[in-house]
């Protein structure tokens, strides 16, 4: 792999490139069936991008020394348990049906040591960035493997490690949805955090890889792998990362008492509404303010369209599916809300698409499976409605920022591939208890309208509840 360099003319040094596994001989060989809720990320091609920053004010050299080599053991050892990051997602021909392989001695994680001489502290800083200036840190998954009999050879997971000499360095990793989702991912990180601190592996939960918890009463899988079957392969062996150049990204902190205001408002509102979540509020509030910066884009069409907010919900927190919390897969269903343009922008925005949102997640926590019968269409929708959709990634139940290798907690955690104004990141705080810390990427001109009309709101509704 030649340098890395992105449009501002930062650039990376490749120092060192090799494959991770997990111990020889501490794995079988095992094979994983694709349930019906991670059938349908195989149809798209995108891949989650998740960085972690952390202070590390030493010489390369002091690092390639000491912490490297611990973080590449306890990677190992993280993945003699969570071995599906370093195995193949097999698609073979039809009728044989997509899997996750490990053959005994599987070492397909790619992994990669860096070097740049860019400013970590503006990195970490809480200002606009163009959304390219992540690019370079970020590793590319390696190349889908194509046998003679058409079988695809997927690996799943990259990962890179950039030092930024006597300032810090990032952990960047790369993922194919199909392994798993948000929850197992970041039960994946704080096993391999947990390991490297402490040098322990009992500080946290073994993940659970017996798919047979899995129900299917509606019989969605055969549906579904129908569906990928009839799917280009062109797109399955080419994920996409697309990383505009015309964004900015930006990262917005909502402290606890702000949410708790929204909350006190929206039911002061609508009191049939007994619990408001903070999920719900947060949504609301974001959705409203994108939808108000991006106005005068449409104001000379005159058009009232339909506007879309997309999420998804957890079913290992619905305790009739009776799946354990330590299930390692994709186990989320999605619920999509529509809304009016002239209701989101006007006076009651904010409280009608909470009253939505709110209805909607008690829709998919009585019927999830409902809510998994749309999965394979999902991703077409969002193609679809363009514009008029808007995707919630992340949540703050994923605590991304108790990730501590032993350095302390990360500076700064970001969701990459969330980098257009379709998408809208969550996260935990690193620095106020209970507060949300929320991802954007518009224009420059959208961005600061964007946070005139969030100041504004936050505002008038503190104002409100004093």
């Amino acid at each position: 792999m030649a340098n890395k360099v992105n449009h501002d003319e930062t650039v990376v040094k490749i120092i060192e490139q090799c494959q991770v596994g997990p111990p020889p001989g501490s794995v079988p060989s095992t094979s994983l069936p694709l349930t019906f809720f991670d059938l349908p990320f195989l149809c798209c091609p995108v891949t989650c991008t998740r960085i972690f920053f952390y202070e590390f004010p030493h010489t390369t050299t002091h690092f390639m020394q000491t912490l490297l080599p611990n973080l590449k053991h306890s990677l190992s050892l993280t993945l003699q348990h969570f071995f599906p990051f370093s195995s193949n997602i097999v698609f073979p021909p039809k009728p044989q049906a997509p899997h996750i392989l490990y053959s005994q001695g599987d070492t397909t994680l790619h992994f990669i040591v860096a070097e740049s001489t860019t400013n970590f502290n503006n990195l970490v800083c809480n200002t606009p960035r163009d959304v390219t200036s992540m690019y370079p840190f970020v590793p590319e998954l390696p190349q889908t493997v194509a046998l003679q009999d058409g079988t695809l050879l997927i690996p799943p997971m990259a990962i890179q490690v950039t030092v930024f000499p006597n300032s810090g360095f990032t952990i960047c990793i790369n993922f194919s949805h199909v392994v798993t989702d948000g929850k197992a991912f970041h039960s994946f990180i704080k096993f391999w955090s947990s390991l490297c601190r402490s040098k322990e592996n009992n500080l946290v939960a073994l993940p659970l890889h017996d798919r047979d918890i899995i129900q299917d009463p509606n019989g969605l899988n055969p549906i579904f792998l129908e569906s990928v079957w009839n799917s280009p392969r062109e797109f399955i062996m080419n994920p996409i990362y697309n990383v505009p150049n015309d964004r900015v990204r930006h990262r917005f902190v909502l402290k606890r008492e702000q949410v708790e205001n929204l909350k006190r408002l929206v039911y002061t509102k609508y009191q049939s509404l007994l619990h408001v979540s903070t999920f719900v509020v947060t949504c609301a509030l974001i959705w409203v303010c994108k939808v108000k910066s991006s106005e005068d884009d449409i104001k000379s069409s005159g058009n009232d369209e339909e506007l879309y907010l997309s999420f998804w919900v957890d079913c290992r927190y619905l305790a009739e599916l009776k799946i354990p919390l330590t299930y390692f897969g994709n186990c989320v269903v999605n619920g999509i809300v529509g809304i009016k343009r002239s209701k989101l922008v006007g006076q009651n925005g904010i409280f009608e698409a909470a009253v939505a949102l709110r209805s909607k997640v008690k829709e998919l926590q009585s019927g999830p499976y409902e809510g998994a019968e749309t999965l394979m269409s999902i991703f077409s929708k969002f193609a679809t409605m363009g514009h008029r959709m808007t995707g919630i990634a992340g949540s703050p139940k994923l605590d991304a920022y108790e990730s501590d290798f032993g350095w302390g907690k990360p500076k700064l955690s970001e969701v990459l591939h969330v980098n257009s104004p379709a998408g809208v990141s969550l996260s935990d705080c690193r620095d106020k208890e209970g507060g949300i810390e929320v991802g954007v990427a518009f224009g420059r001109a959208q961005m600061q309208k964007f946070n005139t009309i969030l100041e504004e709101i936050l505002a008038d509704i503190a104002l409100h509840d004093s």
